[in-house]
């Protein structure tokens, strides 16, 4: 009784991104448009339902009832009718749906089926509380919603710890945006972030039902969806690569315990990033004009601090001024 869904590709998209060693902004720019192009989509504008027969879910809450006997109209429910459950992590499909308009609870009741011995009858709006759409998507989303804010919690502490350690204990550790390394990945990373905050609070928000049909019909193609969960899907995509990105340059330019140090704060700084763009996309006049503002700030201190205009022409790192190399030591003139 199950449904196949094609992700396959999406675990390729994720090991080829995965294997990416040096490369150049073009390759990455190439490796994001494969990407988009050969995801996995079958999302439909037109979908107009959040589920369909022969769709599969598994069961996120504790248990739920389910009625043997089969809803019949111009009769009250039968509350002593043989009932069964279904617990947490059971895999159910949806067998059929029955629509009784004298019924005053909820007149949508859906046939679930976990088995070939394990089917009953139950109100819509309770099986939509008590499911998760068996997709890899749609349970991240389900798992970052009810956990993200303890997991970010947990992170920020140990960036934080760490900084202050580094501190007290005299060293000069590496840190972003105050003591930060030549490269402009880290800056855009923090600027994508903050635009996929912005996005996808106020999706969540302005356009609520457009994210809930998401949920339900995933994919991580941005072309056929409407255009806000587009740009959103994009900077996703977006954000990954530079990640990537910027993990591979950090190791680049610094040790690989210095390395690890500056990661940690730069991503106490984007959970900071996050958190402060999601509550601002509450009000959008505020969350624009401090969005622009943030752009300003790294923009203008990325280039007028970290900008390279030379280039060594013995080990090709990117030199500020001409002189002694800091990496070779080779003399430029």
């Amino acid at each position: 009784m199950c449904k196949l869904n094609n992700q396959k590709s999406s675990f390729w998209t994720v090991c080829i991104l995965a294997k990416v060693g040096k490369s150049s902004l073009a390759t990455w720019g190439f490796l994001l448009g494969a990407i988009l192009l050969f995801s996995s989509c079958y999302y439909q504008e037109e979908e107009t339902t959040l589920y369909e027969v022969g769709d599969n879910f598994v069961l996120s809450a504790d248990s739920l009832q389910l009625q043997t006997s089969q809803p019949l109209h111009n009769l009250p429910i039968d509350t002593a009718c043989e009932q069964l459950n279904v617990y947490d992590k059971d895999q159910i499909v949806v067998a059929e749906t029955l629509v009784i308009p004298e019924d005053s609870i909820d007149s949508v009741w859906v046939k679930l089926a976990r088995d070939q011995f394990t089917m009953g009858w139950v109100h819509q709006h309770d099986f939509i509380e008590s499911v998760v759409p068996d997709d890899p998507i749609s349970q991240f989303i389900h798992l970052f919603s009810i956990r993200h804010l303890g997991l970010f919690a947990i992170l920020f502490a140990i960036s934080l710890a760490t900084l202050l350690y580094q501190v007290f204990s005299r060293k000069r550790p590496h840190v972003f945006f105050f003591r930060d390394i030549p490269s402009p990945y880290p800056t855009y990373l923090l600027i994508t972030l903050a635009a996929s905050a912005l996005l996808y609070a106020g999706i969540q928000h302005y356009v609520p039902e457009t994210w809930v049909l998401y949920y339900y019909h995933p994919t991580l193609n941005p072309f056929e969806l409407p255009l806000i969960l587009s740009l959103f899907l994009c900077s996703v995509w977006v954000l990954l690569v530079l990640t990537l990105a910027t993990i591979e340059e950090v190791y680049h330019l610094l040790h690989a315990g210095e390395a690890l140090l500056y990661l940690l704060s730069l991503l106490g700084c984007c959970i900071l990033c996050y958190l402060l763009f999601t509550l601002a996309a509450l009000s959008p006049g505020i969350s624009y004009i401090l969005f622009a503002l943030f752009i300003l700030v790294l923009h203008t201190r990325y280039f007028r601090n970290f900008r390279p205009h030379f280039l060594c022409g013995s080990c090709g790192k990117r030199l500020k001024k001409l002189g002694k190399c800091p990496y070779c030591g080779a003399e430029n003139k």
